[in-house]
Order: C-alpha cells, then structure tokens, then sequence
C-alpha cells in the first residue's frame, strides 16, 4: 500500500503532530508499506527517513506562531501526489491543505482528514475575549467541520472530546487513539543525575512539555508553582518548550522556582526528564490527545491534566484531572504528591501499555484497506 500524509505546522521544534506522523510512517514502513510525507519547511528537500520518504516544501512562516510554516503553492503538492500515486492520502490541517481532499476524491483516492484539534477550541482560544462571546463559535465551527467532512472519504479523531464538535454537527468521524513508544518511554529512563541537575534533594520536580502559546494556558502550571510555594511546599516546575508567549511567560514565573529550558532537542534528556519528574503537568485545555502525557505515563510518571481537554481519556486513573485554575492544578499536583511513589508510577507505566503505535497503526491500515476496496466497487 502506497500512504501519503501531507501536514502544515510541521517543523523542528512541533510536538505532538510530528511525533504522530513519524510514528505512523515508521510503523507503516515496518510492515511493508512505502510512505511519503510532504510538509513546509525553510528550504525544498527530498530525502529518505526512517518513516519514509519526506517532501519538503519551501514555505513562508506564519506570523505569531513562533516558526511555523504553511504550504501555499498546494499545486506542488498535487504534483508531488500525482508522481507517489498513492492508494490512500491522510491529511493533518485545518487551513490550506484542506482542499487537497477534494482533489484525492475527483481522482478515486480514499482520503483521512486527522482532527488534530478541535475548531471550535481554535477559535476560543485565540480570538479576543469580548469577539467570541459576540460570534457564534460553535456554528462556525460547525460549517467549517462540515466542509471538511464534504472533502474527505474519513475523518478520524483521537477521542471522543476530539469527536464530539463532529456528533454536534451531526458528522460521522472515526475514533482511533494515537499511541505511545514503550520502548523509547519507559521508568528505566530514571536518572539520579538529571533529578540532582534541576532540582535540589529536598524538591519535587514537576515537569511541563508544552508549547508555549495562548491556548496551551502554561501559566496555569507557573501560578500554581506559586500557589505551592506560598503553602510551603518543595516544589521545582521545569518547563520544556518555546512559543510566541516565552518572554511573557519567564516574566512571570519571576523569581518562582522554575527552569525554562526552551526546546529539548536531546531525545534521552527528555525521556529522561519525564521518567525523573515526580508529576508532568499539561494545563492545556483544548488538547485533543495530548501525547507528552501519555509519553509521561510510559515512562511511569503520572500527568496533572486539564479536565476541559481530552487528556482525562487518556490518563484515566493514571493522574488528576484539574479544573482550569491555578489553584485546582496546585491541588492536584499535591494530590499525586500524596499517593504512593512505587504505586503511582506502576500505575502510570500500565495505563501507557495499554496504548502502544502498533495498535494505531494497525486500526488505520484497517481503516485504508476498506476504504481502497470500497471505492473500487
């Protein structure tokens, strides 16, 4: 089987969706599939991956997004189609590359549009307060949701908070989880060392892989540092992650007990980190999976997770779901502190097993395989 996945807001330093998309690919290619990739960057590239063959188109970046870029010629990436002829095209955006369903369906390939995110949240979170009590957000969402599902053969979502704008607007979609490497993400990350490098023998280490924009809401976890501190607890926040909001956010934490180490790019320091911290926390609230938390888990640390995203499904009894305050994330981070160590990380590690790559990719090659011989009758 031939799978294109095409995405924007893809780039060095995203999370989530990259993650996703090299883990699809490498699974894939595993069994046997050949796969492309096609997304925005600096400069054009062609080049072999572990998870496939990788397009790169030149493509400007967006203006507040802290370096994320948006493919604007979508004629390249039809001709780029065209050369792969794939048997089935996944697509992760909401904005320009949205149009690429159409044309997967005028030429009789089976499309997935992934909902990485959920319209409605988009909108709340990034228009002026006074802007979205005055419009009606969720029938814009809606009309945009139903254009999207008219392009697409299959619109799969990672939740059921992920698919609920969908079942609002009366929209079939597809629940499939994303998953987590149990071999990358795992206890035995543990480091004495890196727990002595950022936090002193008498702190909890508190851990936050975020990016920090408006709508992932980090001075939730920074304000409940404080809150913490003020309590007399113990207490370290490093925070792992940059966006448009950095400056802002480092103003903030002040003099508070909090580490900024912008983007990680060593992939042992972060799985290390996340083994080491004693609670991750993932204030965002409009997350619809929230893959950081899940990595935390493997690793057998358990997640202080925003109760109005989608990570309460995913965390399960593996962590506290807080309400979208300071306070709650300050209770719930003590909450964790409370349990058991041994019994909270075993806990953590079993939730995560339950969610490995190989059981999404098996679901979407499934999915593939009856869309390519349904749209051959």
């Amino acid at each position: 089987m031939r799978i294109a996945h095409i995405a924007n807001f893809y780039g060095p330093t995203s999370g989530g969706l990259r993650t996703a998309m090299h883990a699809l690919g490498a699974g894939y290619a595993e069994l046997g599939h050949e796969m492309l990739l096609i997304v925005p960057g600096a400069e054009d590239a062609d080049e072999d991956t572990p998870y496939g063959r990788r397009i790169t188109l030149k493509s400007p970046i967006v203006p507040g997004t802290g370096g994320y870029r948006v493919i604007l010629r979508t004629s390249r990436v039809r001709a780029a189609l065209r050369d792969f002829a794939p048997h089935v095209l996944e697509v992760s955006d909401r904005t320009s590359l949205r149009g690429i369903g159409r044309w997967a369906r005028r030429q009789g390939i089976p499309s997935v549009f992934f909902s990485h995110e959920r319209a409605d949240g988009i909108l709340r979170a990034n228009l002026p307060r006074w802007m979205s009590r005055m419009l009606p957000v969720d029938a814009l969402a809606d009309w945009h949701n139903r254009g999207t599902s008219r392009r697409f053969t299959t619109v799969v979502c990672t939740t059921d908070f992920a698919r609920a704008e969908f079942e609002r607007a009366g929209l079939p979609a597809v629940k499939i989880p994303l998953g987590v490497d149990l071999e990358r993400f795992t206890p035995a990350n543990y480091s004495a060392a890196v727990r002595t490098q950022f936090a002193g023998d008498d702190e909890a280490l508190i851990f936050m892989a975020s990016r920090l924009s408006t709508e992932k809401r980090p001075e939730l976890a920074i304000d409940a540092i404080r809150m913490l501190v003020e309590r007399g607890l113990a207490v370290r926040l490093v925070s792992a992650g940059t966006g448009n909001i950095d400056a802002a956010m480092r103003a903030r934490a002040g003099d508070l007990p909090v580490t900024f180490l912008g983007f990680v790019t060593d992939r042992d320091l972060f799985a290390q980190l996340l083994a080491s911290a004693d609670v991750v926390v993932a204030p965002g609230p409009i997350e619809t999976f929230g893959l950081a938390a899940l990595e935390a888990l493997a690793s057998g640390t358990p997640a202080v997770v925003n109760a109005a995203s989608a990570l309460p499904e995913v965390v399960a009894d593996a962590g506290v779901a807080a309400a979208g305050s300071a306070e709650s994330f300050a209770d719930g981070i003590e909450e964790v502190l409370r349990k058991d160590e041994r019994t909270r990380r075993r806990v953590a590690r079993d939730r995560a097993e339950a969610m490995p790559w190989s059981a999404t990719v098996t679901r979407l090659l499934d999915l593939h395989s009856e869309a390519i011989a349904a749209a051959r009758f």
